[in-house]
């Protein structure tokens, strides 16, 4: 039994801590910097790997709805949308549902890009989430279209 404690004590304390992000540091973006590269002459390709609702709602400017990433279907949505970009594309990846840290979106978009071979793959850092991280100051978005 009392082997046994030392274990299970470095399993919980294992199982309680977030995992690792993904990416490295320098492969996020802040939304200032993302804001002025979608207005450049050769902007990123921008997909949003949220929710429905949240996309259909208001989205960045330009931004390629690939699904939810926490879903197989919205990775394999993912998987269809990136297929027809060359491996070398800048690619800016967002979700913004909620606060980064808990996004259940964002890391699994970023393994499935990772793993497809993508070589130039950023994160958008959307620290609470894209009301107050992007809309309200202003940066390109678009609303639904009509029709949705």
């Amino acid at each position: 039994m009392i082997r046994i404690f030392p274990l299970a004590l470095l399993s919980t304390l294992c199982f309680c801590q977030e995992a690792a992000d993904p990416w490295p540091k320098q492969e996020l973006l802040e939304p200032a910097a993302l804001a002025q590269l979608i207005q450049s002459s050769k902007p990123p390709v921008v997909i949003a790997v949220a929710f429905p609702v949240l996309y259909n709602q208001r989205h960045i400017a330009h931004a390629v709805f690939a699904g939810s990433g926490s879903k197989p279907e919205g990775i394999e949505s993912l998987k269809k949308a990136a297929a027809n970009y060359p491996k070398d594309a800048d690619i800016v990846v967002y979700c913004g549902c909620c606060p980064m840290v808990k996004c259940p979106n964002i890391r699994p978009a970023y393994r499935a890009l990772k793993q497809m071979g993508f070589t130039h793959i950023r994160v958008l850092d959307i620290p609470s989430n894209m009301h107050a991280d992007w809309y309200t100051k202003n940066y390109p978005s678009e609303p639904a279209a009509s029709n949705q």
